[in-house]
C-alpha cells in the first residue's frame, strides 16, 4: 500500500510563486490572438486598447485577490474564497466549472498548441487531412493529439513525484520564455526604423473597422464599438487568464500571507507589460492587414519572418514550444489542488482528497490528466475556450464582489493585506467584467450560453454530492 502524507510542504519562494503566475498566463495566445482582435477592431490604436483594457482588468483583479489570499492562505484559492464569501454551492459551481472546462480545456488547448508548433520541426505533427491516423464518422485522430496527451501525462507524472520537480520546470521554462519574448520584442522594435509600416498603421489608428481578406467590411460606431471590444477580448482574456493559479497552491508557498499577493501583482504586471510591448512590436513590423490575416493566425510567425527571415519560423516555433510546455506544467501543478480541497469538503471524489508520500494530490492530478486528454481527442477545444471566457470573467466578478461581502460578514477576520484602492478599483473591475459578459452573450450567445449552461448543470450535481455526503 502506498504511504500517504497528510499535509502540503511549504517549499515555494516568492520567485517560484511569481513564475507560477507568469508561466501559467503565457501559453500560445500572445503569439496568435492579435489576428482575431485586429479583424474585429481593424486599427492599431484599438488593438492596443483591447490589450490595455485586458491588462488593467487583470492587474485590478490580481490586486483585489491579494486581500482574499492573505485572509485564506490555504489550498483551493478561488474555490475557498467563493465558499467563504457566499456558501458551499457557490464554491462548488466554480470547482465544477473549473474541472469540466476552465482548467482542463485550457490544458488541452495549450497541449494541442504545443504539438501544432512542434509540427514545424516534425511535419507529421501538423494538423491536416494528410496526417489523419484514422477517422470514424466526424471523429478524426491526428498524431498531434497523441503527442498532446503524452506531454500532459508526462508533466502529470513529474508533478506526482513532488512539488520540487514541477517547481523547477516552472521556474526554468518561465524565465526562458520571458527572456525569449523580450528578445523578440527588442529585435522587432529595432526594425521600427521601417517608418513606412509604422506610419501607415497609425494613419487611421482610431477608426474602428471590421476587416475581411477582401478589405474593410464596415466601419464600427456607437454601441457596436463596445460589442467589438468585448468580442475581441475573448482572445486577450484567454491569453491573460490563469494568473489566479498561484492561489490554488497556497499551502505550498512560504509565508503565503505576504508572498501570494505580491506574486500576483509582480506576475501580472510583468506579463501585461510583455503583452502590450509584443503588440507594439507587431504594429511596427507588419501592416494591419498582415496582422489580421496572418496564415493560420500565427502573427508572431509572420513578425519573426520579417525580423529574422525564413529562420524566423523555426525561432518562433521553438519559443512557442517552450512557452506552452511551461504553461501546461503550471496549469497541471495548480489545478489538482482545487479538486483536493473540494474532496476534503466532500464535494469531489473522495480519493482526490488524499496526498501521496510526496505530499501532492496524486489521484487528483491523474483525474485532471484523463479529462484533459479526452478534451484533446474531442477536437472541440477552440469552441470550449470561447465558452469559458464568459464563465471565467463571471466567476472573477463574483469573487471580487465577495470582498465586499466578507468586509460586512467577517469584519473581525485578520487582513494582512487589503485590496488596493478599495472600493474604487474593485468596483471598476465589476463594472468592466459585467459589461464584457453582457456584450459577449449578445455577440456570441451560443458559446456564452453553453458556458453558462455548464455552470448551471453543476447545481443538481451539487445536491447529489450533498445527499451522498449525508448518507
Amino acid at each position: 500500500m502506498t504511504s500517504t502524507q497528510q499535509e502540503f510542504k511549504p517549499s515555494l519562494s516568492l520567485l517560484d510563486a511569481t513564475m507560477v503566475v507568469a508561466g501559467s498566463m503565457i501559453g500560445s495566445g500572445i503569439f496568435i490572438v492579435s489576428a482575431d482582435i485586429t479583424r474585429n477592431v481593424g486599427s492599431a490604436g484599438w488593438l492596443l486598447v483591447v490589450w490595455l483594457v485586458t491588462g488593467f482588468m487583470t492587474l485590478t483583479a490580481a490586486l483585489s485577490y491579494g486581500e482574499l489570499s492573505a485572509m485564506f492562505p490555504k489550498a483551493g484559492g478561488q474555490y475557498v474564497y467563493l465558499k467563504e464569501a457566499f456558501n458551499k454551492l457557490a464554491g462548488f459551481l466554480y470547482g465544477w466549472s473549473f474541472f469540466t472546462v476552465i482548467q482542463t480545456a485550457t490544458i488541452a488547448a495549450v497541449g494541442v498548441a504545443f504539438s501544432k508548433f512542434t509540427g514545424y520541426f516534425i511535419p507529421a505533427l501538423d494538423i491536416n487531412d494528410e496526417n489523419i491516423l484514422f477517422q470514424v464518422g466526424l471523429f478524426k485522430l491526428y498524431p498531434a493529439q497523441i503527442v498532446s496527451i503524452l506531454v500532459i501525462a508526462l508533466l502529470t507524472y513529474i508533478n506526482t513525484r513532488g512539488i520540487n520537480g514541477g517547481k523547477a520546470i516552472q521556474t526554468v521554462f518561465t524565465i526562458t520564455k520571458l527572456l525569449s519574448l523580450f528578445g523578440l520584442i527588442v529585435f522587432g522594435l529595432m526594425m521600427a526604423a521601417k517608418a513606412d509600416v509604422w506610419n501607415a498603421n497609425w494613419s487611421n489608428a482610431w477608426e474602428m473597422n471590421k476587416l475581411s481578406e477582401g478589405g474593410m467590411i464596415a466601419g464600427v460606431a456607437g454601441s457596436a464599438v463596445l460589442g467589438a471590444i468585448a468580442a475581441s477580448m475573448v482572445g486577450s482574456i484567454f491569453s491573460s487568464d490563469a494568473w489566479n493559479n498561484v492561489t490554488f497552491i497556497a499551502g505550498e508557498i512560504k509565508n503565503p500571507k505576504r508572498n501570494i499577493g505580491l506574486s500576483l501583482f509582480l506576475g501580472t504586471l510583468i506579463v501585461t507589460l510583455i503583452y502590450v510591448a509584443a503588440n507594439v512590436m507587431y504594429i511596427s513590423v507588419l501592416p494591419m492587414n498582415e496582422i489580421a490575416f496572418a496564415k493560420q493566425d500565427r502573427v508572431a510567425v509572420a513578425a519573426a519572418n520579417e525580423i529574422f527571415g525564413n529562420v524566423g519560423t523555426y525561432v518562433i516555433a521553438a519559443m512557442i514550444m517552450i512557452s506552452t510546455f511551461g504553461c501546461i506544467n503550471g496549469l497541471v501543478l495548480a489545478g489538482a489542488r482545487v479538486y483536493y480541497t473540494m474532496a476534503q469538503d466532500g464535494l469531489f471524489f473522495k480519493q482526490a482528497g488524499t496526498l501521496n508520500k510526496n505530499a501532492v494530490p496524486q489521484w487528483a492530478l491523474w483525474a485532471q490528466c484523463v479529462w484533459a486528454s479526452l478534451l484533446c481527442l474531442s477536437g472541440q477545444y477552440g469552441d470550449l475556450l470561447d465558452m469559458i471566457s464568459f464563465v471565467v470573467v463571471l466567476f472573477y466578478v463574483l469573487t471580487i464582489i465577495g470582498i465586499f461581502v466578507l468586509r460586512a460578514k467577517r469584519p473581525d477576520i485578520e487582513r494582512p493585506y487589503k485590496a488596493f484602492a478599495y472600493p474604487v478599483l474593485p468596483i471598476i473591475y465589476i463594472i468592466l467584467g459585467l459589461t464584457f459578459c453582457f456584450f459577449l452573450i449578445t455577440m456570441k450567445p451560443l458559446y456564452a450560453g453553453i458556458g453558462f449552461g455548464i455552470v448551471l448543470l453543476g447545481i443538481p450535481v451539487y445536491y447529489i454530492a450533498v445527499a451522498n455526503q449525508k448518507k
